[in-house]
């Protein structure tokens, strides 16, 4: 929170003639005069800053719902796989689960992928590829471990 607050003071003000500039304490205590055009931070912007609606902390619900509305967006063989792959992954949404671990395991979501693939293959005529069901599995993760709803879409 120091940087952003050095960031945001308000640039110093000089008399009619110049003179007399504003004074700041350094590092060691000293009396520095405070250039006009100095802020308390000289480097650049950090890059999350830049963007023009940065999504901070609590910014969580409007995450969640730009990302439902852009699987809205989906072509429709791509939502009825996500609709299902939802239904799927409900069996193994329960407290405990490994889908809310801290960091859940890499090898355990692939296998879950492996065997939502060969669910799909059967009920499917034209079956998606692994990474398809893959990308489609985390963005479900992230939704419910992130308080979305869960694999529904709202029309």
């Amino acid at each position: 929170m120091e940087f952003h607050s050095k960031l945001l003071q308000p640039l110093p003000k000089q008399n009619e003639r110049g003179e007399n500039m504003p004074l700041r304490l350094n590092e060691r205590g000293e009396n520095k005069p405070l250039h006009l055009n100095e802020r308390g931070w000289k480097g650049p912007l950090p890059f999350y800053m830049t963007y023009p609606d940065y999504y901070g902390p609590g910014r969580e619900a409007q995450l969640l719902q730009d990302l439902e509305y852009l699987q809205q967006l989906y072509p429709n063989d791509v939502k009825r796989y996500q609709r299902r792959i939802s239904e799927i992954l409900d069996k193994t949404d329960y407290e405990g689960s490994m889908i809310y671990d801290e960091y859940p395991d890499k090898y355990s979501l692939l296998a879950l992928a492996g065997s939502m693939r060969k669910v799909l293959e059967i009920e499917e005529e034209k079956a998606p590829e692994e990474s398809m069901i893959q990308v489609l599995l985390f963005n479900e993760v992230y939704k419910r471990r992130h308080g979305g709803r869960r694999g529904s879409f709202f029309f």
